[in-house]
């Protein structure tokens, strides 16, 4: 797959999320050249893969690629080529995806976890230069994990190393995507989120008018942007939402420094965009809940440089590997 970038040195990285397929062409440097982007269909399955195709053949109308990359939530197979399993996808399970690529293009092709893919991109584009061991955390519809050691990505024994958001931490707790109970991505994602900003909502109705109002007024039109404004303004409902997945990211950071102990945590997706608002109380609350309190030195907790962009730089490159 060297050989690919020989050719023009142009990739494409596939970001697929809960919501959307955002493609782009990437050059060596982690230089979005260009984007395109579609909605995740609902189904899922081959309905995907054909948005997929859509967007790469999008792009190659302006730009001459040499191969593709694809970064997707779940879980991926050692050799790159399978979506085993994705909690949040429809239909998203034994999906030869890589082989779908490379037949439809003839272009090689490989697949990767989003995680693992956004920390590969802060690894040799942005702000996990230099740091090792460096953590990941990707918090969007869930929470995916990536782990770099020595300057290499930790994938584990069959290709599932560091699935950092489906730690257990309620027994009694929420179900997962993943199909487990009480995963920390039921309580620190996006969604999670969001769910807390729902409950906020329907226990004081008539704050959670003035802070629905920051959208258009509708549970409907109420997002995670309009969530993120809602705080940055001062909204107590949304600052109380923040606050509580906040404090689930920092009990997180507490128990994988003990594991892991790395020199960094970069911490990416949406959630990100609320700046302090969601890393200071998730540092504080690292700090509260790590054993051996006031001997164990944290980690750096960094924001990610790329955002939502991470995956489809770090995917882009990948191919190239």
């Amino acid at each position: 797959m060297n050989s690919a970038s020989a050719i023009s040195g142009l990739t494409v990285g596939i970001d697929i999320g809960g919501t959307k397929v955002l493609g782009g062409v990437v050059d060596t440097d982690g230089k979005i050249l260009a984007t395109y982007r579609k909605d995740t269909p609902k189904n899922g399955g081959q309905d995907l893969i054909n948005v997929i195709i859509e967007v790469v053949k999008e792009l190659q109308t302006k730009h001459q690629i040499a191969g593709i990359g694809v970064s997707t939530a779940g879980i991926v197979s050692a050799d790159r080529k399978t979506v085993i399993a994705a909690g949040n996808i429809a239909n998203w399970n034994d999906v030869a995806l890589a082989d779908a690529l490379v037949k439809e293009f003839g272009l090689p092709a490989v697949v990767e976890n989003d995680a693992n893919a956004a920390i590969w991109a802060e690894f040799k584009f942005g702000n996990a230069k230099g740091l090792n061991p460096v953590m990941f955390f990707i918090i969007g519809t869930g929470m995916g994990g990536g782990l770099i050691i020595d300057g290499k990505l930790y994938r584990g024994a069959h290709g599932i190393g560091a699935e950092f958001g489906h730690m257990m931490v309620k027994l009694d707790g929420e179900k997962c995507g993943c199909g487990a109970i009480g995963c920390i991505e039921t309580y620190a994602s996006g969604s999670a989120l969001m769910r807390y900003a729902h409950e906020e909502i329907a226990s004081n109705l008539e704050k959670g008018k003035v802070l629905l109002n920051f959208g258009d007024g509708t549970l409907n039109g109420f997002t995670g942007q309009v969530l993120t404004k809602a705080a940055q303004a001062g909204d107590q409902l949304a600052l109380s939402a923040f606050a509580k997945q906040s404090d689930w990211v920092g009990s997180a950071i507490a128990s994988y420094t003990l594991l892991l102990d790395p020199e960094a945590i970069i911490i990416g997706g949406g959630v990100i965009d609320a700046g302090d608002i969601f890393l200071k109380p998730a540092i504080a609350a690292a700090e509260k809940y790590m054993p051996f309190a006031g001997k164990h030195p944290l980690p750096k907790i960094i924001a990610a440089k790329f955002g939502n962009d991470a995956g489809l730089v770090g995917a882009a490159d990948l191919v190239r590997a």
